[in-house]
């Protein structure tokens, strides 16, 4: 026994040697047994606290016809609303409002804190702060999120008859289409995560090279990328997920 229990555990070696790979540098909390990456947390944090600010301010003195932040908050939700429903459908796409809405803003201020904000000047223990989107955990994170929200559309819209869609329109093509739901949260994430690190690279760069010339008109390309790639992960995720209610690729 103890030799097929060398071999088991020198098995596994490899895996656990590929979950310790890190990005970058980062600065930890032991929370109980596990390890969380603190700059991460912060960041996140303060995006939070920006997002529930924002729907404070914009809905503290509510009226019938918008003014200032009211009238922002009513033009933001009026997009996310009028995307999800493209997306999804009409007679499906109001409850999937929030979470879509949720994965777009929270995106959109990540990326744009990343290009607004110098986090960098913020000296920590060890790592170095950034948006919450440079870090591939977060990109991840969203990516299953999102992949648990479109098998729970289907499940919960055509029971398990969803599975079916996995031998349509041929049983041959089952290991592609089961393939297919691993690449989607994968693609997700790595788009996300590999522009919004390319982008923050590049002004950073940039800024060291030539400080007082070309970060500014960098900086505004870097808000319309990041715009861009809030959009794109919100688009995809409402795709998807009126996907799995159609039954159909």
């Amino acid at each position: 026994m103890s030799i097929y229990s060398g071999l088991f555990v020198a098995s596994l070696t490899p895996a656990f040697q590929l979950a310790s790979v890190e990005v970058g540098q980062h600065w930890y909390w032991q929370l109980g047994q596990f390890q969380v990456h603190a700059q991460v947390l912060i960041t996140s944090w303060v995006v939070a606290a920006l997002l529930l600010g924002l729907a404070v301010w914009g809905t503290r003195s509510l009226k019938a016809v918008p003014q200032g932040g009211q009238g922002l908050v009513e033009y933001v939700l009026e997009f996310i609303r009028d995307l999800t429903r493209t997306q999804i459908g009409e007679e499906e796409y109001r409850p999937w409002v929030p979470f879509i809405g949720t994965l777009f803003l929270f995106i959109f201020v990540s990326n744009w804190s990343g290009a607004l904000v110098p986090w960098k000047v913020i000296e920590l223990p060890n790592g170095e702060l950034a948006a919450p989107t440079n870090d591939i955990n977060t990109t991840v994170a969203l990516a299953l999120l999102t992949s648990v929200a479109y098998f729970y559309a289907g499940l919960h819209k055509r029971g398990l008859s969803y599975f079916g869609k996995y031998v349509q329109p041929t049983p041959v093509l089952l290991p592609i289409n089961i393939l297919e739901d691993f690449t989607k949260p994968l693609s997700l994430s790595f788009r996300l995560f590999g522009n919004i690190l390319a982008d923050e690279l590049v002004v950073a760069v940039l800024v060291s090279l030539v400080p007082l010339v070309v970060p500014i008109p960098m900086m505004f390309l870097g808000l319309f990328t990041s715009g861009i790639q809030a959009l794109i992960f919100a688009t995809l995720a409402a795709a998807y997920i009126g996907e799995s209610m159609e039954g159909h690729h």
